[in-house]
């Protein structure tokens, strides 16, 4: 948890900026029945019934210094996945000047190195891996990425149902369009020292004899 925290309090610096790498399932649910626009003294109106078409996927990467955030819709959120969003995410003109991405998220099983391996030939899965500083939020402390912010404000604006990929897949693009103009960041406050004392019944106790 220190390392994380010790990560986000370093100074900008866009040879070795800071990331957060997450996910978040979305159901895809369609209605049944056309809503009723809203009119002057009535709220818009929606059926209760709705017609499951399964899930999608969303990944975003959030720089929080950088006031900047990509995101992107899959079927899934497999090893391969992750490694063609990572890709992706170290060949954007954004960090053609970066030495490292140091990227911060959790302990998922997909999010190491090996899963490059598992998607591209070995010279490919190892420059993209050079390119990267991984530090990994504790277990149960995935609310340490900062990625998880984006995901959560994404979350309130789908309050409307999304009834397929291509819905999705334009709400997240207008979204991200939205936020990075407005250059909303994130204003990170939780420190070492606030961890040491709210947190103290995480912390290792030594007896003395």
């Amino acid at each position: 948890m220190e390392d994380v925290l010790d990560v986000y309090h370093r100074p900008h610096d866009p040879r070795r900026p800071v990331v957060g790498l997450d996910e978040k399932p979305v159901q895809l649910l369609a209605d049944v029945r056309e809503p009723l626009p809203a009119a002057p003294g009535v709220p818009r109106r929606q059926d209760h019934e709705y017609k499951r078409n399964g899930t999608a996927n969303v990944f975003c990467a959030s720089e929080p210094l950088g006031n900047w955030r990509r995101l992107a819709v899959t079927d899934r959120r497999t090893r391969v996945d992750w490694a063609h969003f990572v890709r992706d995410l170290v060949d954007a003109p954004r960090y053609a000047g970066a030495e490292r991405i140091v990227l911060v998220q959790d302990q998922l099983n997909t999010h190491t190195c090996a899963s490059l391996y598992a998607a591209f030939a070995p010279a490919e899965a190892k420059r993209i891996a050079d390119r990267l500083d991984i530090h990994y939020t504790p277990k149960h402390g995935s609310w340490l990425n900062v990625a998880e912010v984006e995901l959560s404000v994404l979350g309130r604006r789908l309050k409307a149902r999304v009834g397929d990929r291509g819905t999705l897949a334009a709400a997240c693009a207008a979204f991200e369009r939205e936020r990075n103009r407005a250059g909303n960041g994130v204003d990170w406050q939780f420190t070492t020292e606030d961890a040491r004392v709210k947190l103290k019944r995480l912390y290792p106790t030594t007896e003395v004899w």
